[in-house]
Parts: structure tokens; C-alpha cells; sequence
């Protein structure tokens, strides 16, 4: 487990187009639990220095975000524009508090990114997109490549492109397994792609429910109205609160590194997710 990563809800995930600062208080009060301001894959090239600047003038305000967690999407490292955003945002007295990076396929790059960000913005947290076949194949060590990152996220589309698939649930399933696991072992959360039909609240409910069981523990959305769907799906239930609260009891009271709850033996590992589970509930409650 990366030693930074941070436990947190982040059950659901919207974009809002860093060229329109208008939109970012729009979107914190959609219920997302994530609000992640695009650089890359919503701005047209002409436009790229436009949403760099205002973006960055946008935090600079230091707006109130509430307890919406607020990300920047940049351009690939591997691009100019992703290097004129890194710039940017070293040189800035009041950078954003987290960075998303699209399309990454080695741990190198994250490893650079962590050396060329410890003077200046030693605490910005990373949030990582794997969207190409190298990717994939290197996950385990992306995952675990710096203790900036707190979640992997699954670029769908990209891959299936990449891997000459089509974008469903079955030609995608081993990919999103895999990211599961490297995110499962690093202590990561993993965040799946957007349901792309709009129209469509029953698939939408029925691919995040089984996101949530394949242990994905968020999804993006293309709309507001998606959000609360994504939040009952990757919320705790009642009976899985119950357990948590017990377990943690349990081991508060105890005096080793093992205890018994409903006749079964519980290693102390577990605890992580059973915090999680509380962190997540107690959010849903604030957010209801």
C-alpha cells in the first residue's frame, strides 16, 4: 500500500471544461464526490493556453470546494501541452491540490513527475489513467510507483481502441480485473469508465453495480443526473456498516493482530477496508 493514499469517498467522478470557470461551482454542487477540471480530452488544441491560464487563475482564488474533492486533468507528459501544463502549474503560488495523468504506460513517468514536483509542490496527489496495452502490462508497478497517487482510473475507450476490442463489459473484463487487483495491492482506488448512454439509467445502474462488485470503487459520469445512481451503487449498506463498526471495535478492544467476529478470524489488513467502508457511509450521509 502506497503510504500517501488517502482514504476518502470517491464513489463518482464529473468533468467540467477548464476553459469554462463558470461551470466549476455548477459541478460541486452536482453530488459528485470528485469534480475534475479538463486540460486534455475537452479542450481543442486552439484553445489548450486559454483553459491552462484559466484554470490556474481559478484556484488561485482558492474557491470553496466543500467537501468535494477537486482534480486537474492534464494533458499527456509525453505531449507539449502536457509539459506546458506541468510548467504551469510548478510556477504557481496556489497550484491544485491534486493532478490527473492520462494515458500513462510506464512508472517512470510518475517517478519523473514526483522528482520534478518535490521543491515547489511537494504535496500534490496523483491520480492515474490506464487507457493504453503498456499500461496494462505495467500497472503493478504504476500502481505502486510513487506515494502521491491515491487511485487508478480505466481509460475504456482508449483501450478497447488500442486493443481492437468493443467498448462493452466483455472484451474489457480481464483489463478491468487486472486494475483492480494493482489497485486492490497498492491500496488504491480504482475508478471506472463513464457509462456513455445518457438515456439509458438502467444499464448505467446495472454496469455500476457490477463495477462495485468486481471491487471498483467509483465511476465517472457524463451528467449530473448519473451521480446519484453512482453514489447508491458504490455506497455501503446498512448490514456492511454494521460489520465494519464491529470489526473495528473489535480490534480497538483487542490486543493482537487477530480477532473474532461472528466465529470468524479477522486480520488486522482488513481494517483498512473496513475504515473505508465508515469513511464512504458517513460521506453519504453529509452529501444525502
Amino acid at each position: 500500500m502506497t503510504a500517501g493514499a488517502t482514504i476518502q469517498p470517491r464513489r463518482s467522478l464529473i468533468f467540467t471544461p477548464g476553459n469554462r470557470p463558470d461551470m466549476f461551482p455548477k459541478a460541486l454542487k452536482t453530488g459528485a464526490d470528485i469534480v475534475t477540471v479538463d486540460l486534455e480530452d475537452a479542450i481543442a488544441p486552439q484553445h489548450k493556453d486559454e483553459a491552462r491560464g484559466k484554470t490556474l487563475a481559478m484556484f488561485a482564488e482558492k474557491p470553496d470546494t466543500g467537501r468535494v474533492e477537486c482534480i486537474v486533468r492534464i494533458n499527456s507528459l509525453r505531449s507539449a501541452n502536457g509539459l506546458k501544463d506541468l510548467t504551469a502549474i510548478i510556477a504557481a503560488d496556489t497550484p491544485p491540490a491534486a493532478i490527473m495523468l492520462p494515458k500513462v504506460k510506464s512508472a517512470e513517468e510518475i517517478e519523473l513527475l514526483d522528482e520534478l514536483l518535490i521543491d515547489r509542490c511537494a504535496d500534490i496527489r496523483f491520480h492515474v489513467i490506464i487507457e493504453t496495452n503498456d499500461g496494462l502490462d505495467r500497472c503493478y508497478q504504476i500502481a505502486e510507483s510513487s506515494p502521491r497517487i491515491d487511485s487508478l482510473l480505466f481509460g475504456a475507450v482508449d483501450m478497447a481502441a488500442e486493443l481492437r476490442v468493443a467498448p462493452v463489459w466483455e472484451p474489457l473484463f480481464r483489463a478491468r480485473s487486472q486494475l483492480v487487483h494493482a489497485a486492490a495491492g497498492a491500496g488504491l482506488d480504482m475508478i471506472d469508465v463513464p457509462f456513455l448512454d445518457l438515456d439509458d439509467m438502467a444499464g448505467l445502474k446495472e454496469e455500476a453495480e457490477r463495477s462495485a462488485a468486481l471491487g471498483f470503487t467509483g465511476k465517472g459520469a457524463i451528467h449530473p443526473k448519473q451521480i446519484d445512481t453512482l453514489n447508491e451503487a458504490f455506497s455501503p449498506t446498512e448490514a456492511e456498516i454494521d460489520y465494519a463498526r464491529r470489526v473495528i471495535q473489535a480490534f480497538e478492544e483487542g490486543d493482537s493482530g487477530l480477532v473474532l467476529v461472528d466465529n470468524k478470524l479477522i486480520e488486522a489488513p482488513v481494517l483498512r477496508s473496513m475504515y473505508r467502508i465508515l469513511s464512504v457511509a458517513e460521506a453519504a450521509k453529509g452529501s444525502a
